[in-house]
């Protein structure tokens, strides 16, 4: 891991994939936000998160300039971008395009980066507890078949977010989970959920190998030290992009 990125595994030697996960470390935003906060909505400085950009997506060889990034609304709706820009109403791109670098904002939810080398198709979606519910990972692997994607190629990889350890939900909540993917222990007053564990069953009911899907392991909230998180800072935090694209 250097300061800035944090690079899959999964990805490395696949051509032309291009693909890794920002910390909060390398950039210039300051106070909360320090320093490699990815978030214009944040209430951060814009021009200190256009440099942060900037920075991350030369480590894949991209410009800020070439970012299709989904407004993030904790939906499940799809897009298939051929061109940079944000979008709307969505959470969750999808191209065939090279030279586009899909960017996912997260702050304690999970950025789920997908790649089909062979088919020359990418995606990634923001996978909050309300989104994994409604489908968007289903629906991700659905607009790459769209493209030409095949699910047993898709390599999935699922970052960095809260724990079970950390997750703690009410029963309104755990009740939408099957039981596998809540856990309840004495000390705990309320219900937790996994949401890692959740989003890889998903992926696997959309058709993924389970030796194609790579998940962090590591939790937002009890690094907060190298993450930015939502829950551990109270909601005034920075955020982390997934990103993921074709190189040139």
């Amino acid at each position: 891991m250097s300061a800035i990125l944090i690079r899959p595994r999964l990805f490395q030697n696949v051509e032309p994939v291009r693909a890794g996960f920002t910390t909060r470390s390398g950039g210039v935003s300051t106070g909360a936000f320090a320093s490699l906060n990815m978030g214009l909505s944040t209430g951060d400085d814009p021009e200190a998160v256009r440099l942060n950009r900037r920075r991350a997506a030369q480590l894949l060889g991209f410009s800020a300039s070439d970012m299709a990034i989904p407004g993030q609304i904790h939906g499940s709706e799809v897009l298939h971008v051929t061109e940079p820009g944000l979008y709307a109403g969505f959470d969750g791109v999808v191209t065939a395009s090279r030279g586009i670098l899909l960017g996912i904002s997260a702050a304690d939810c999970a950025a789920v980066l997908l790649a089909d080398a062979e088919a020359g198709v990418v995606g990634a979606c923001h996978a909050g507890w309300r989104g994994a519910l409604g489908g968007v990972v289903e629906k991700t692997v659905g607009a790459m078949n769209e493209l030409g994607g095949a699910p047993r190629r898709i390599l999935a990889w699922i970052s960095p977010c809260i724990s079970a350890e950390h997750f703690e939900v009410g029963e309104e909540v755990a009740s939408q989970f099957d039981a596998e993917f809540v856990v309840r222990r004495s000390p705990w007053p309320r219900p937790h959920v996994d949401l890692a564990g959740f989003i890889r069953s998903r992926l696997i009911g959309a058709g993924l190998a389970s030796d194609g899907i790579e998940t962090s392991g590591r939790c937002t909230v009890a690094e907060s030290d190298v993450f930015f998180s939502h829950r551990a800072n109270r909601g005034h935090t920075g955020r982390m992009m997934g990103l993921v694209g074709l190189a040139t």
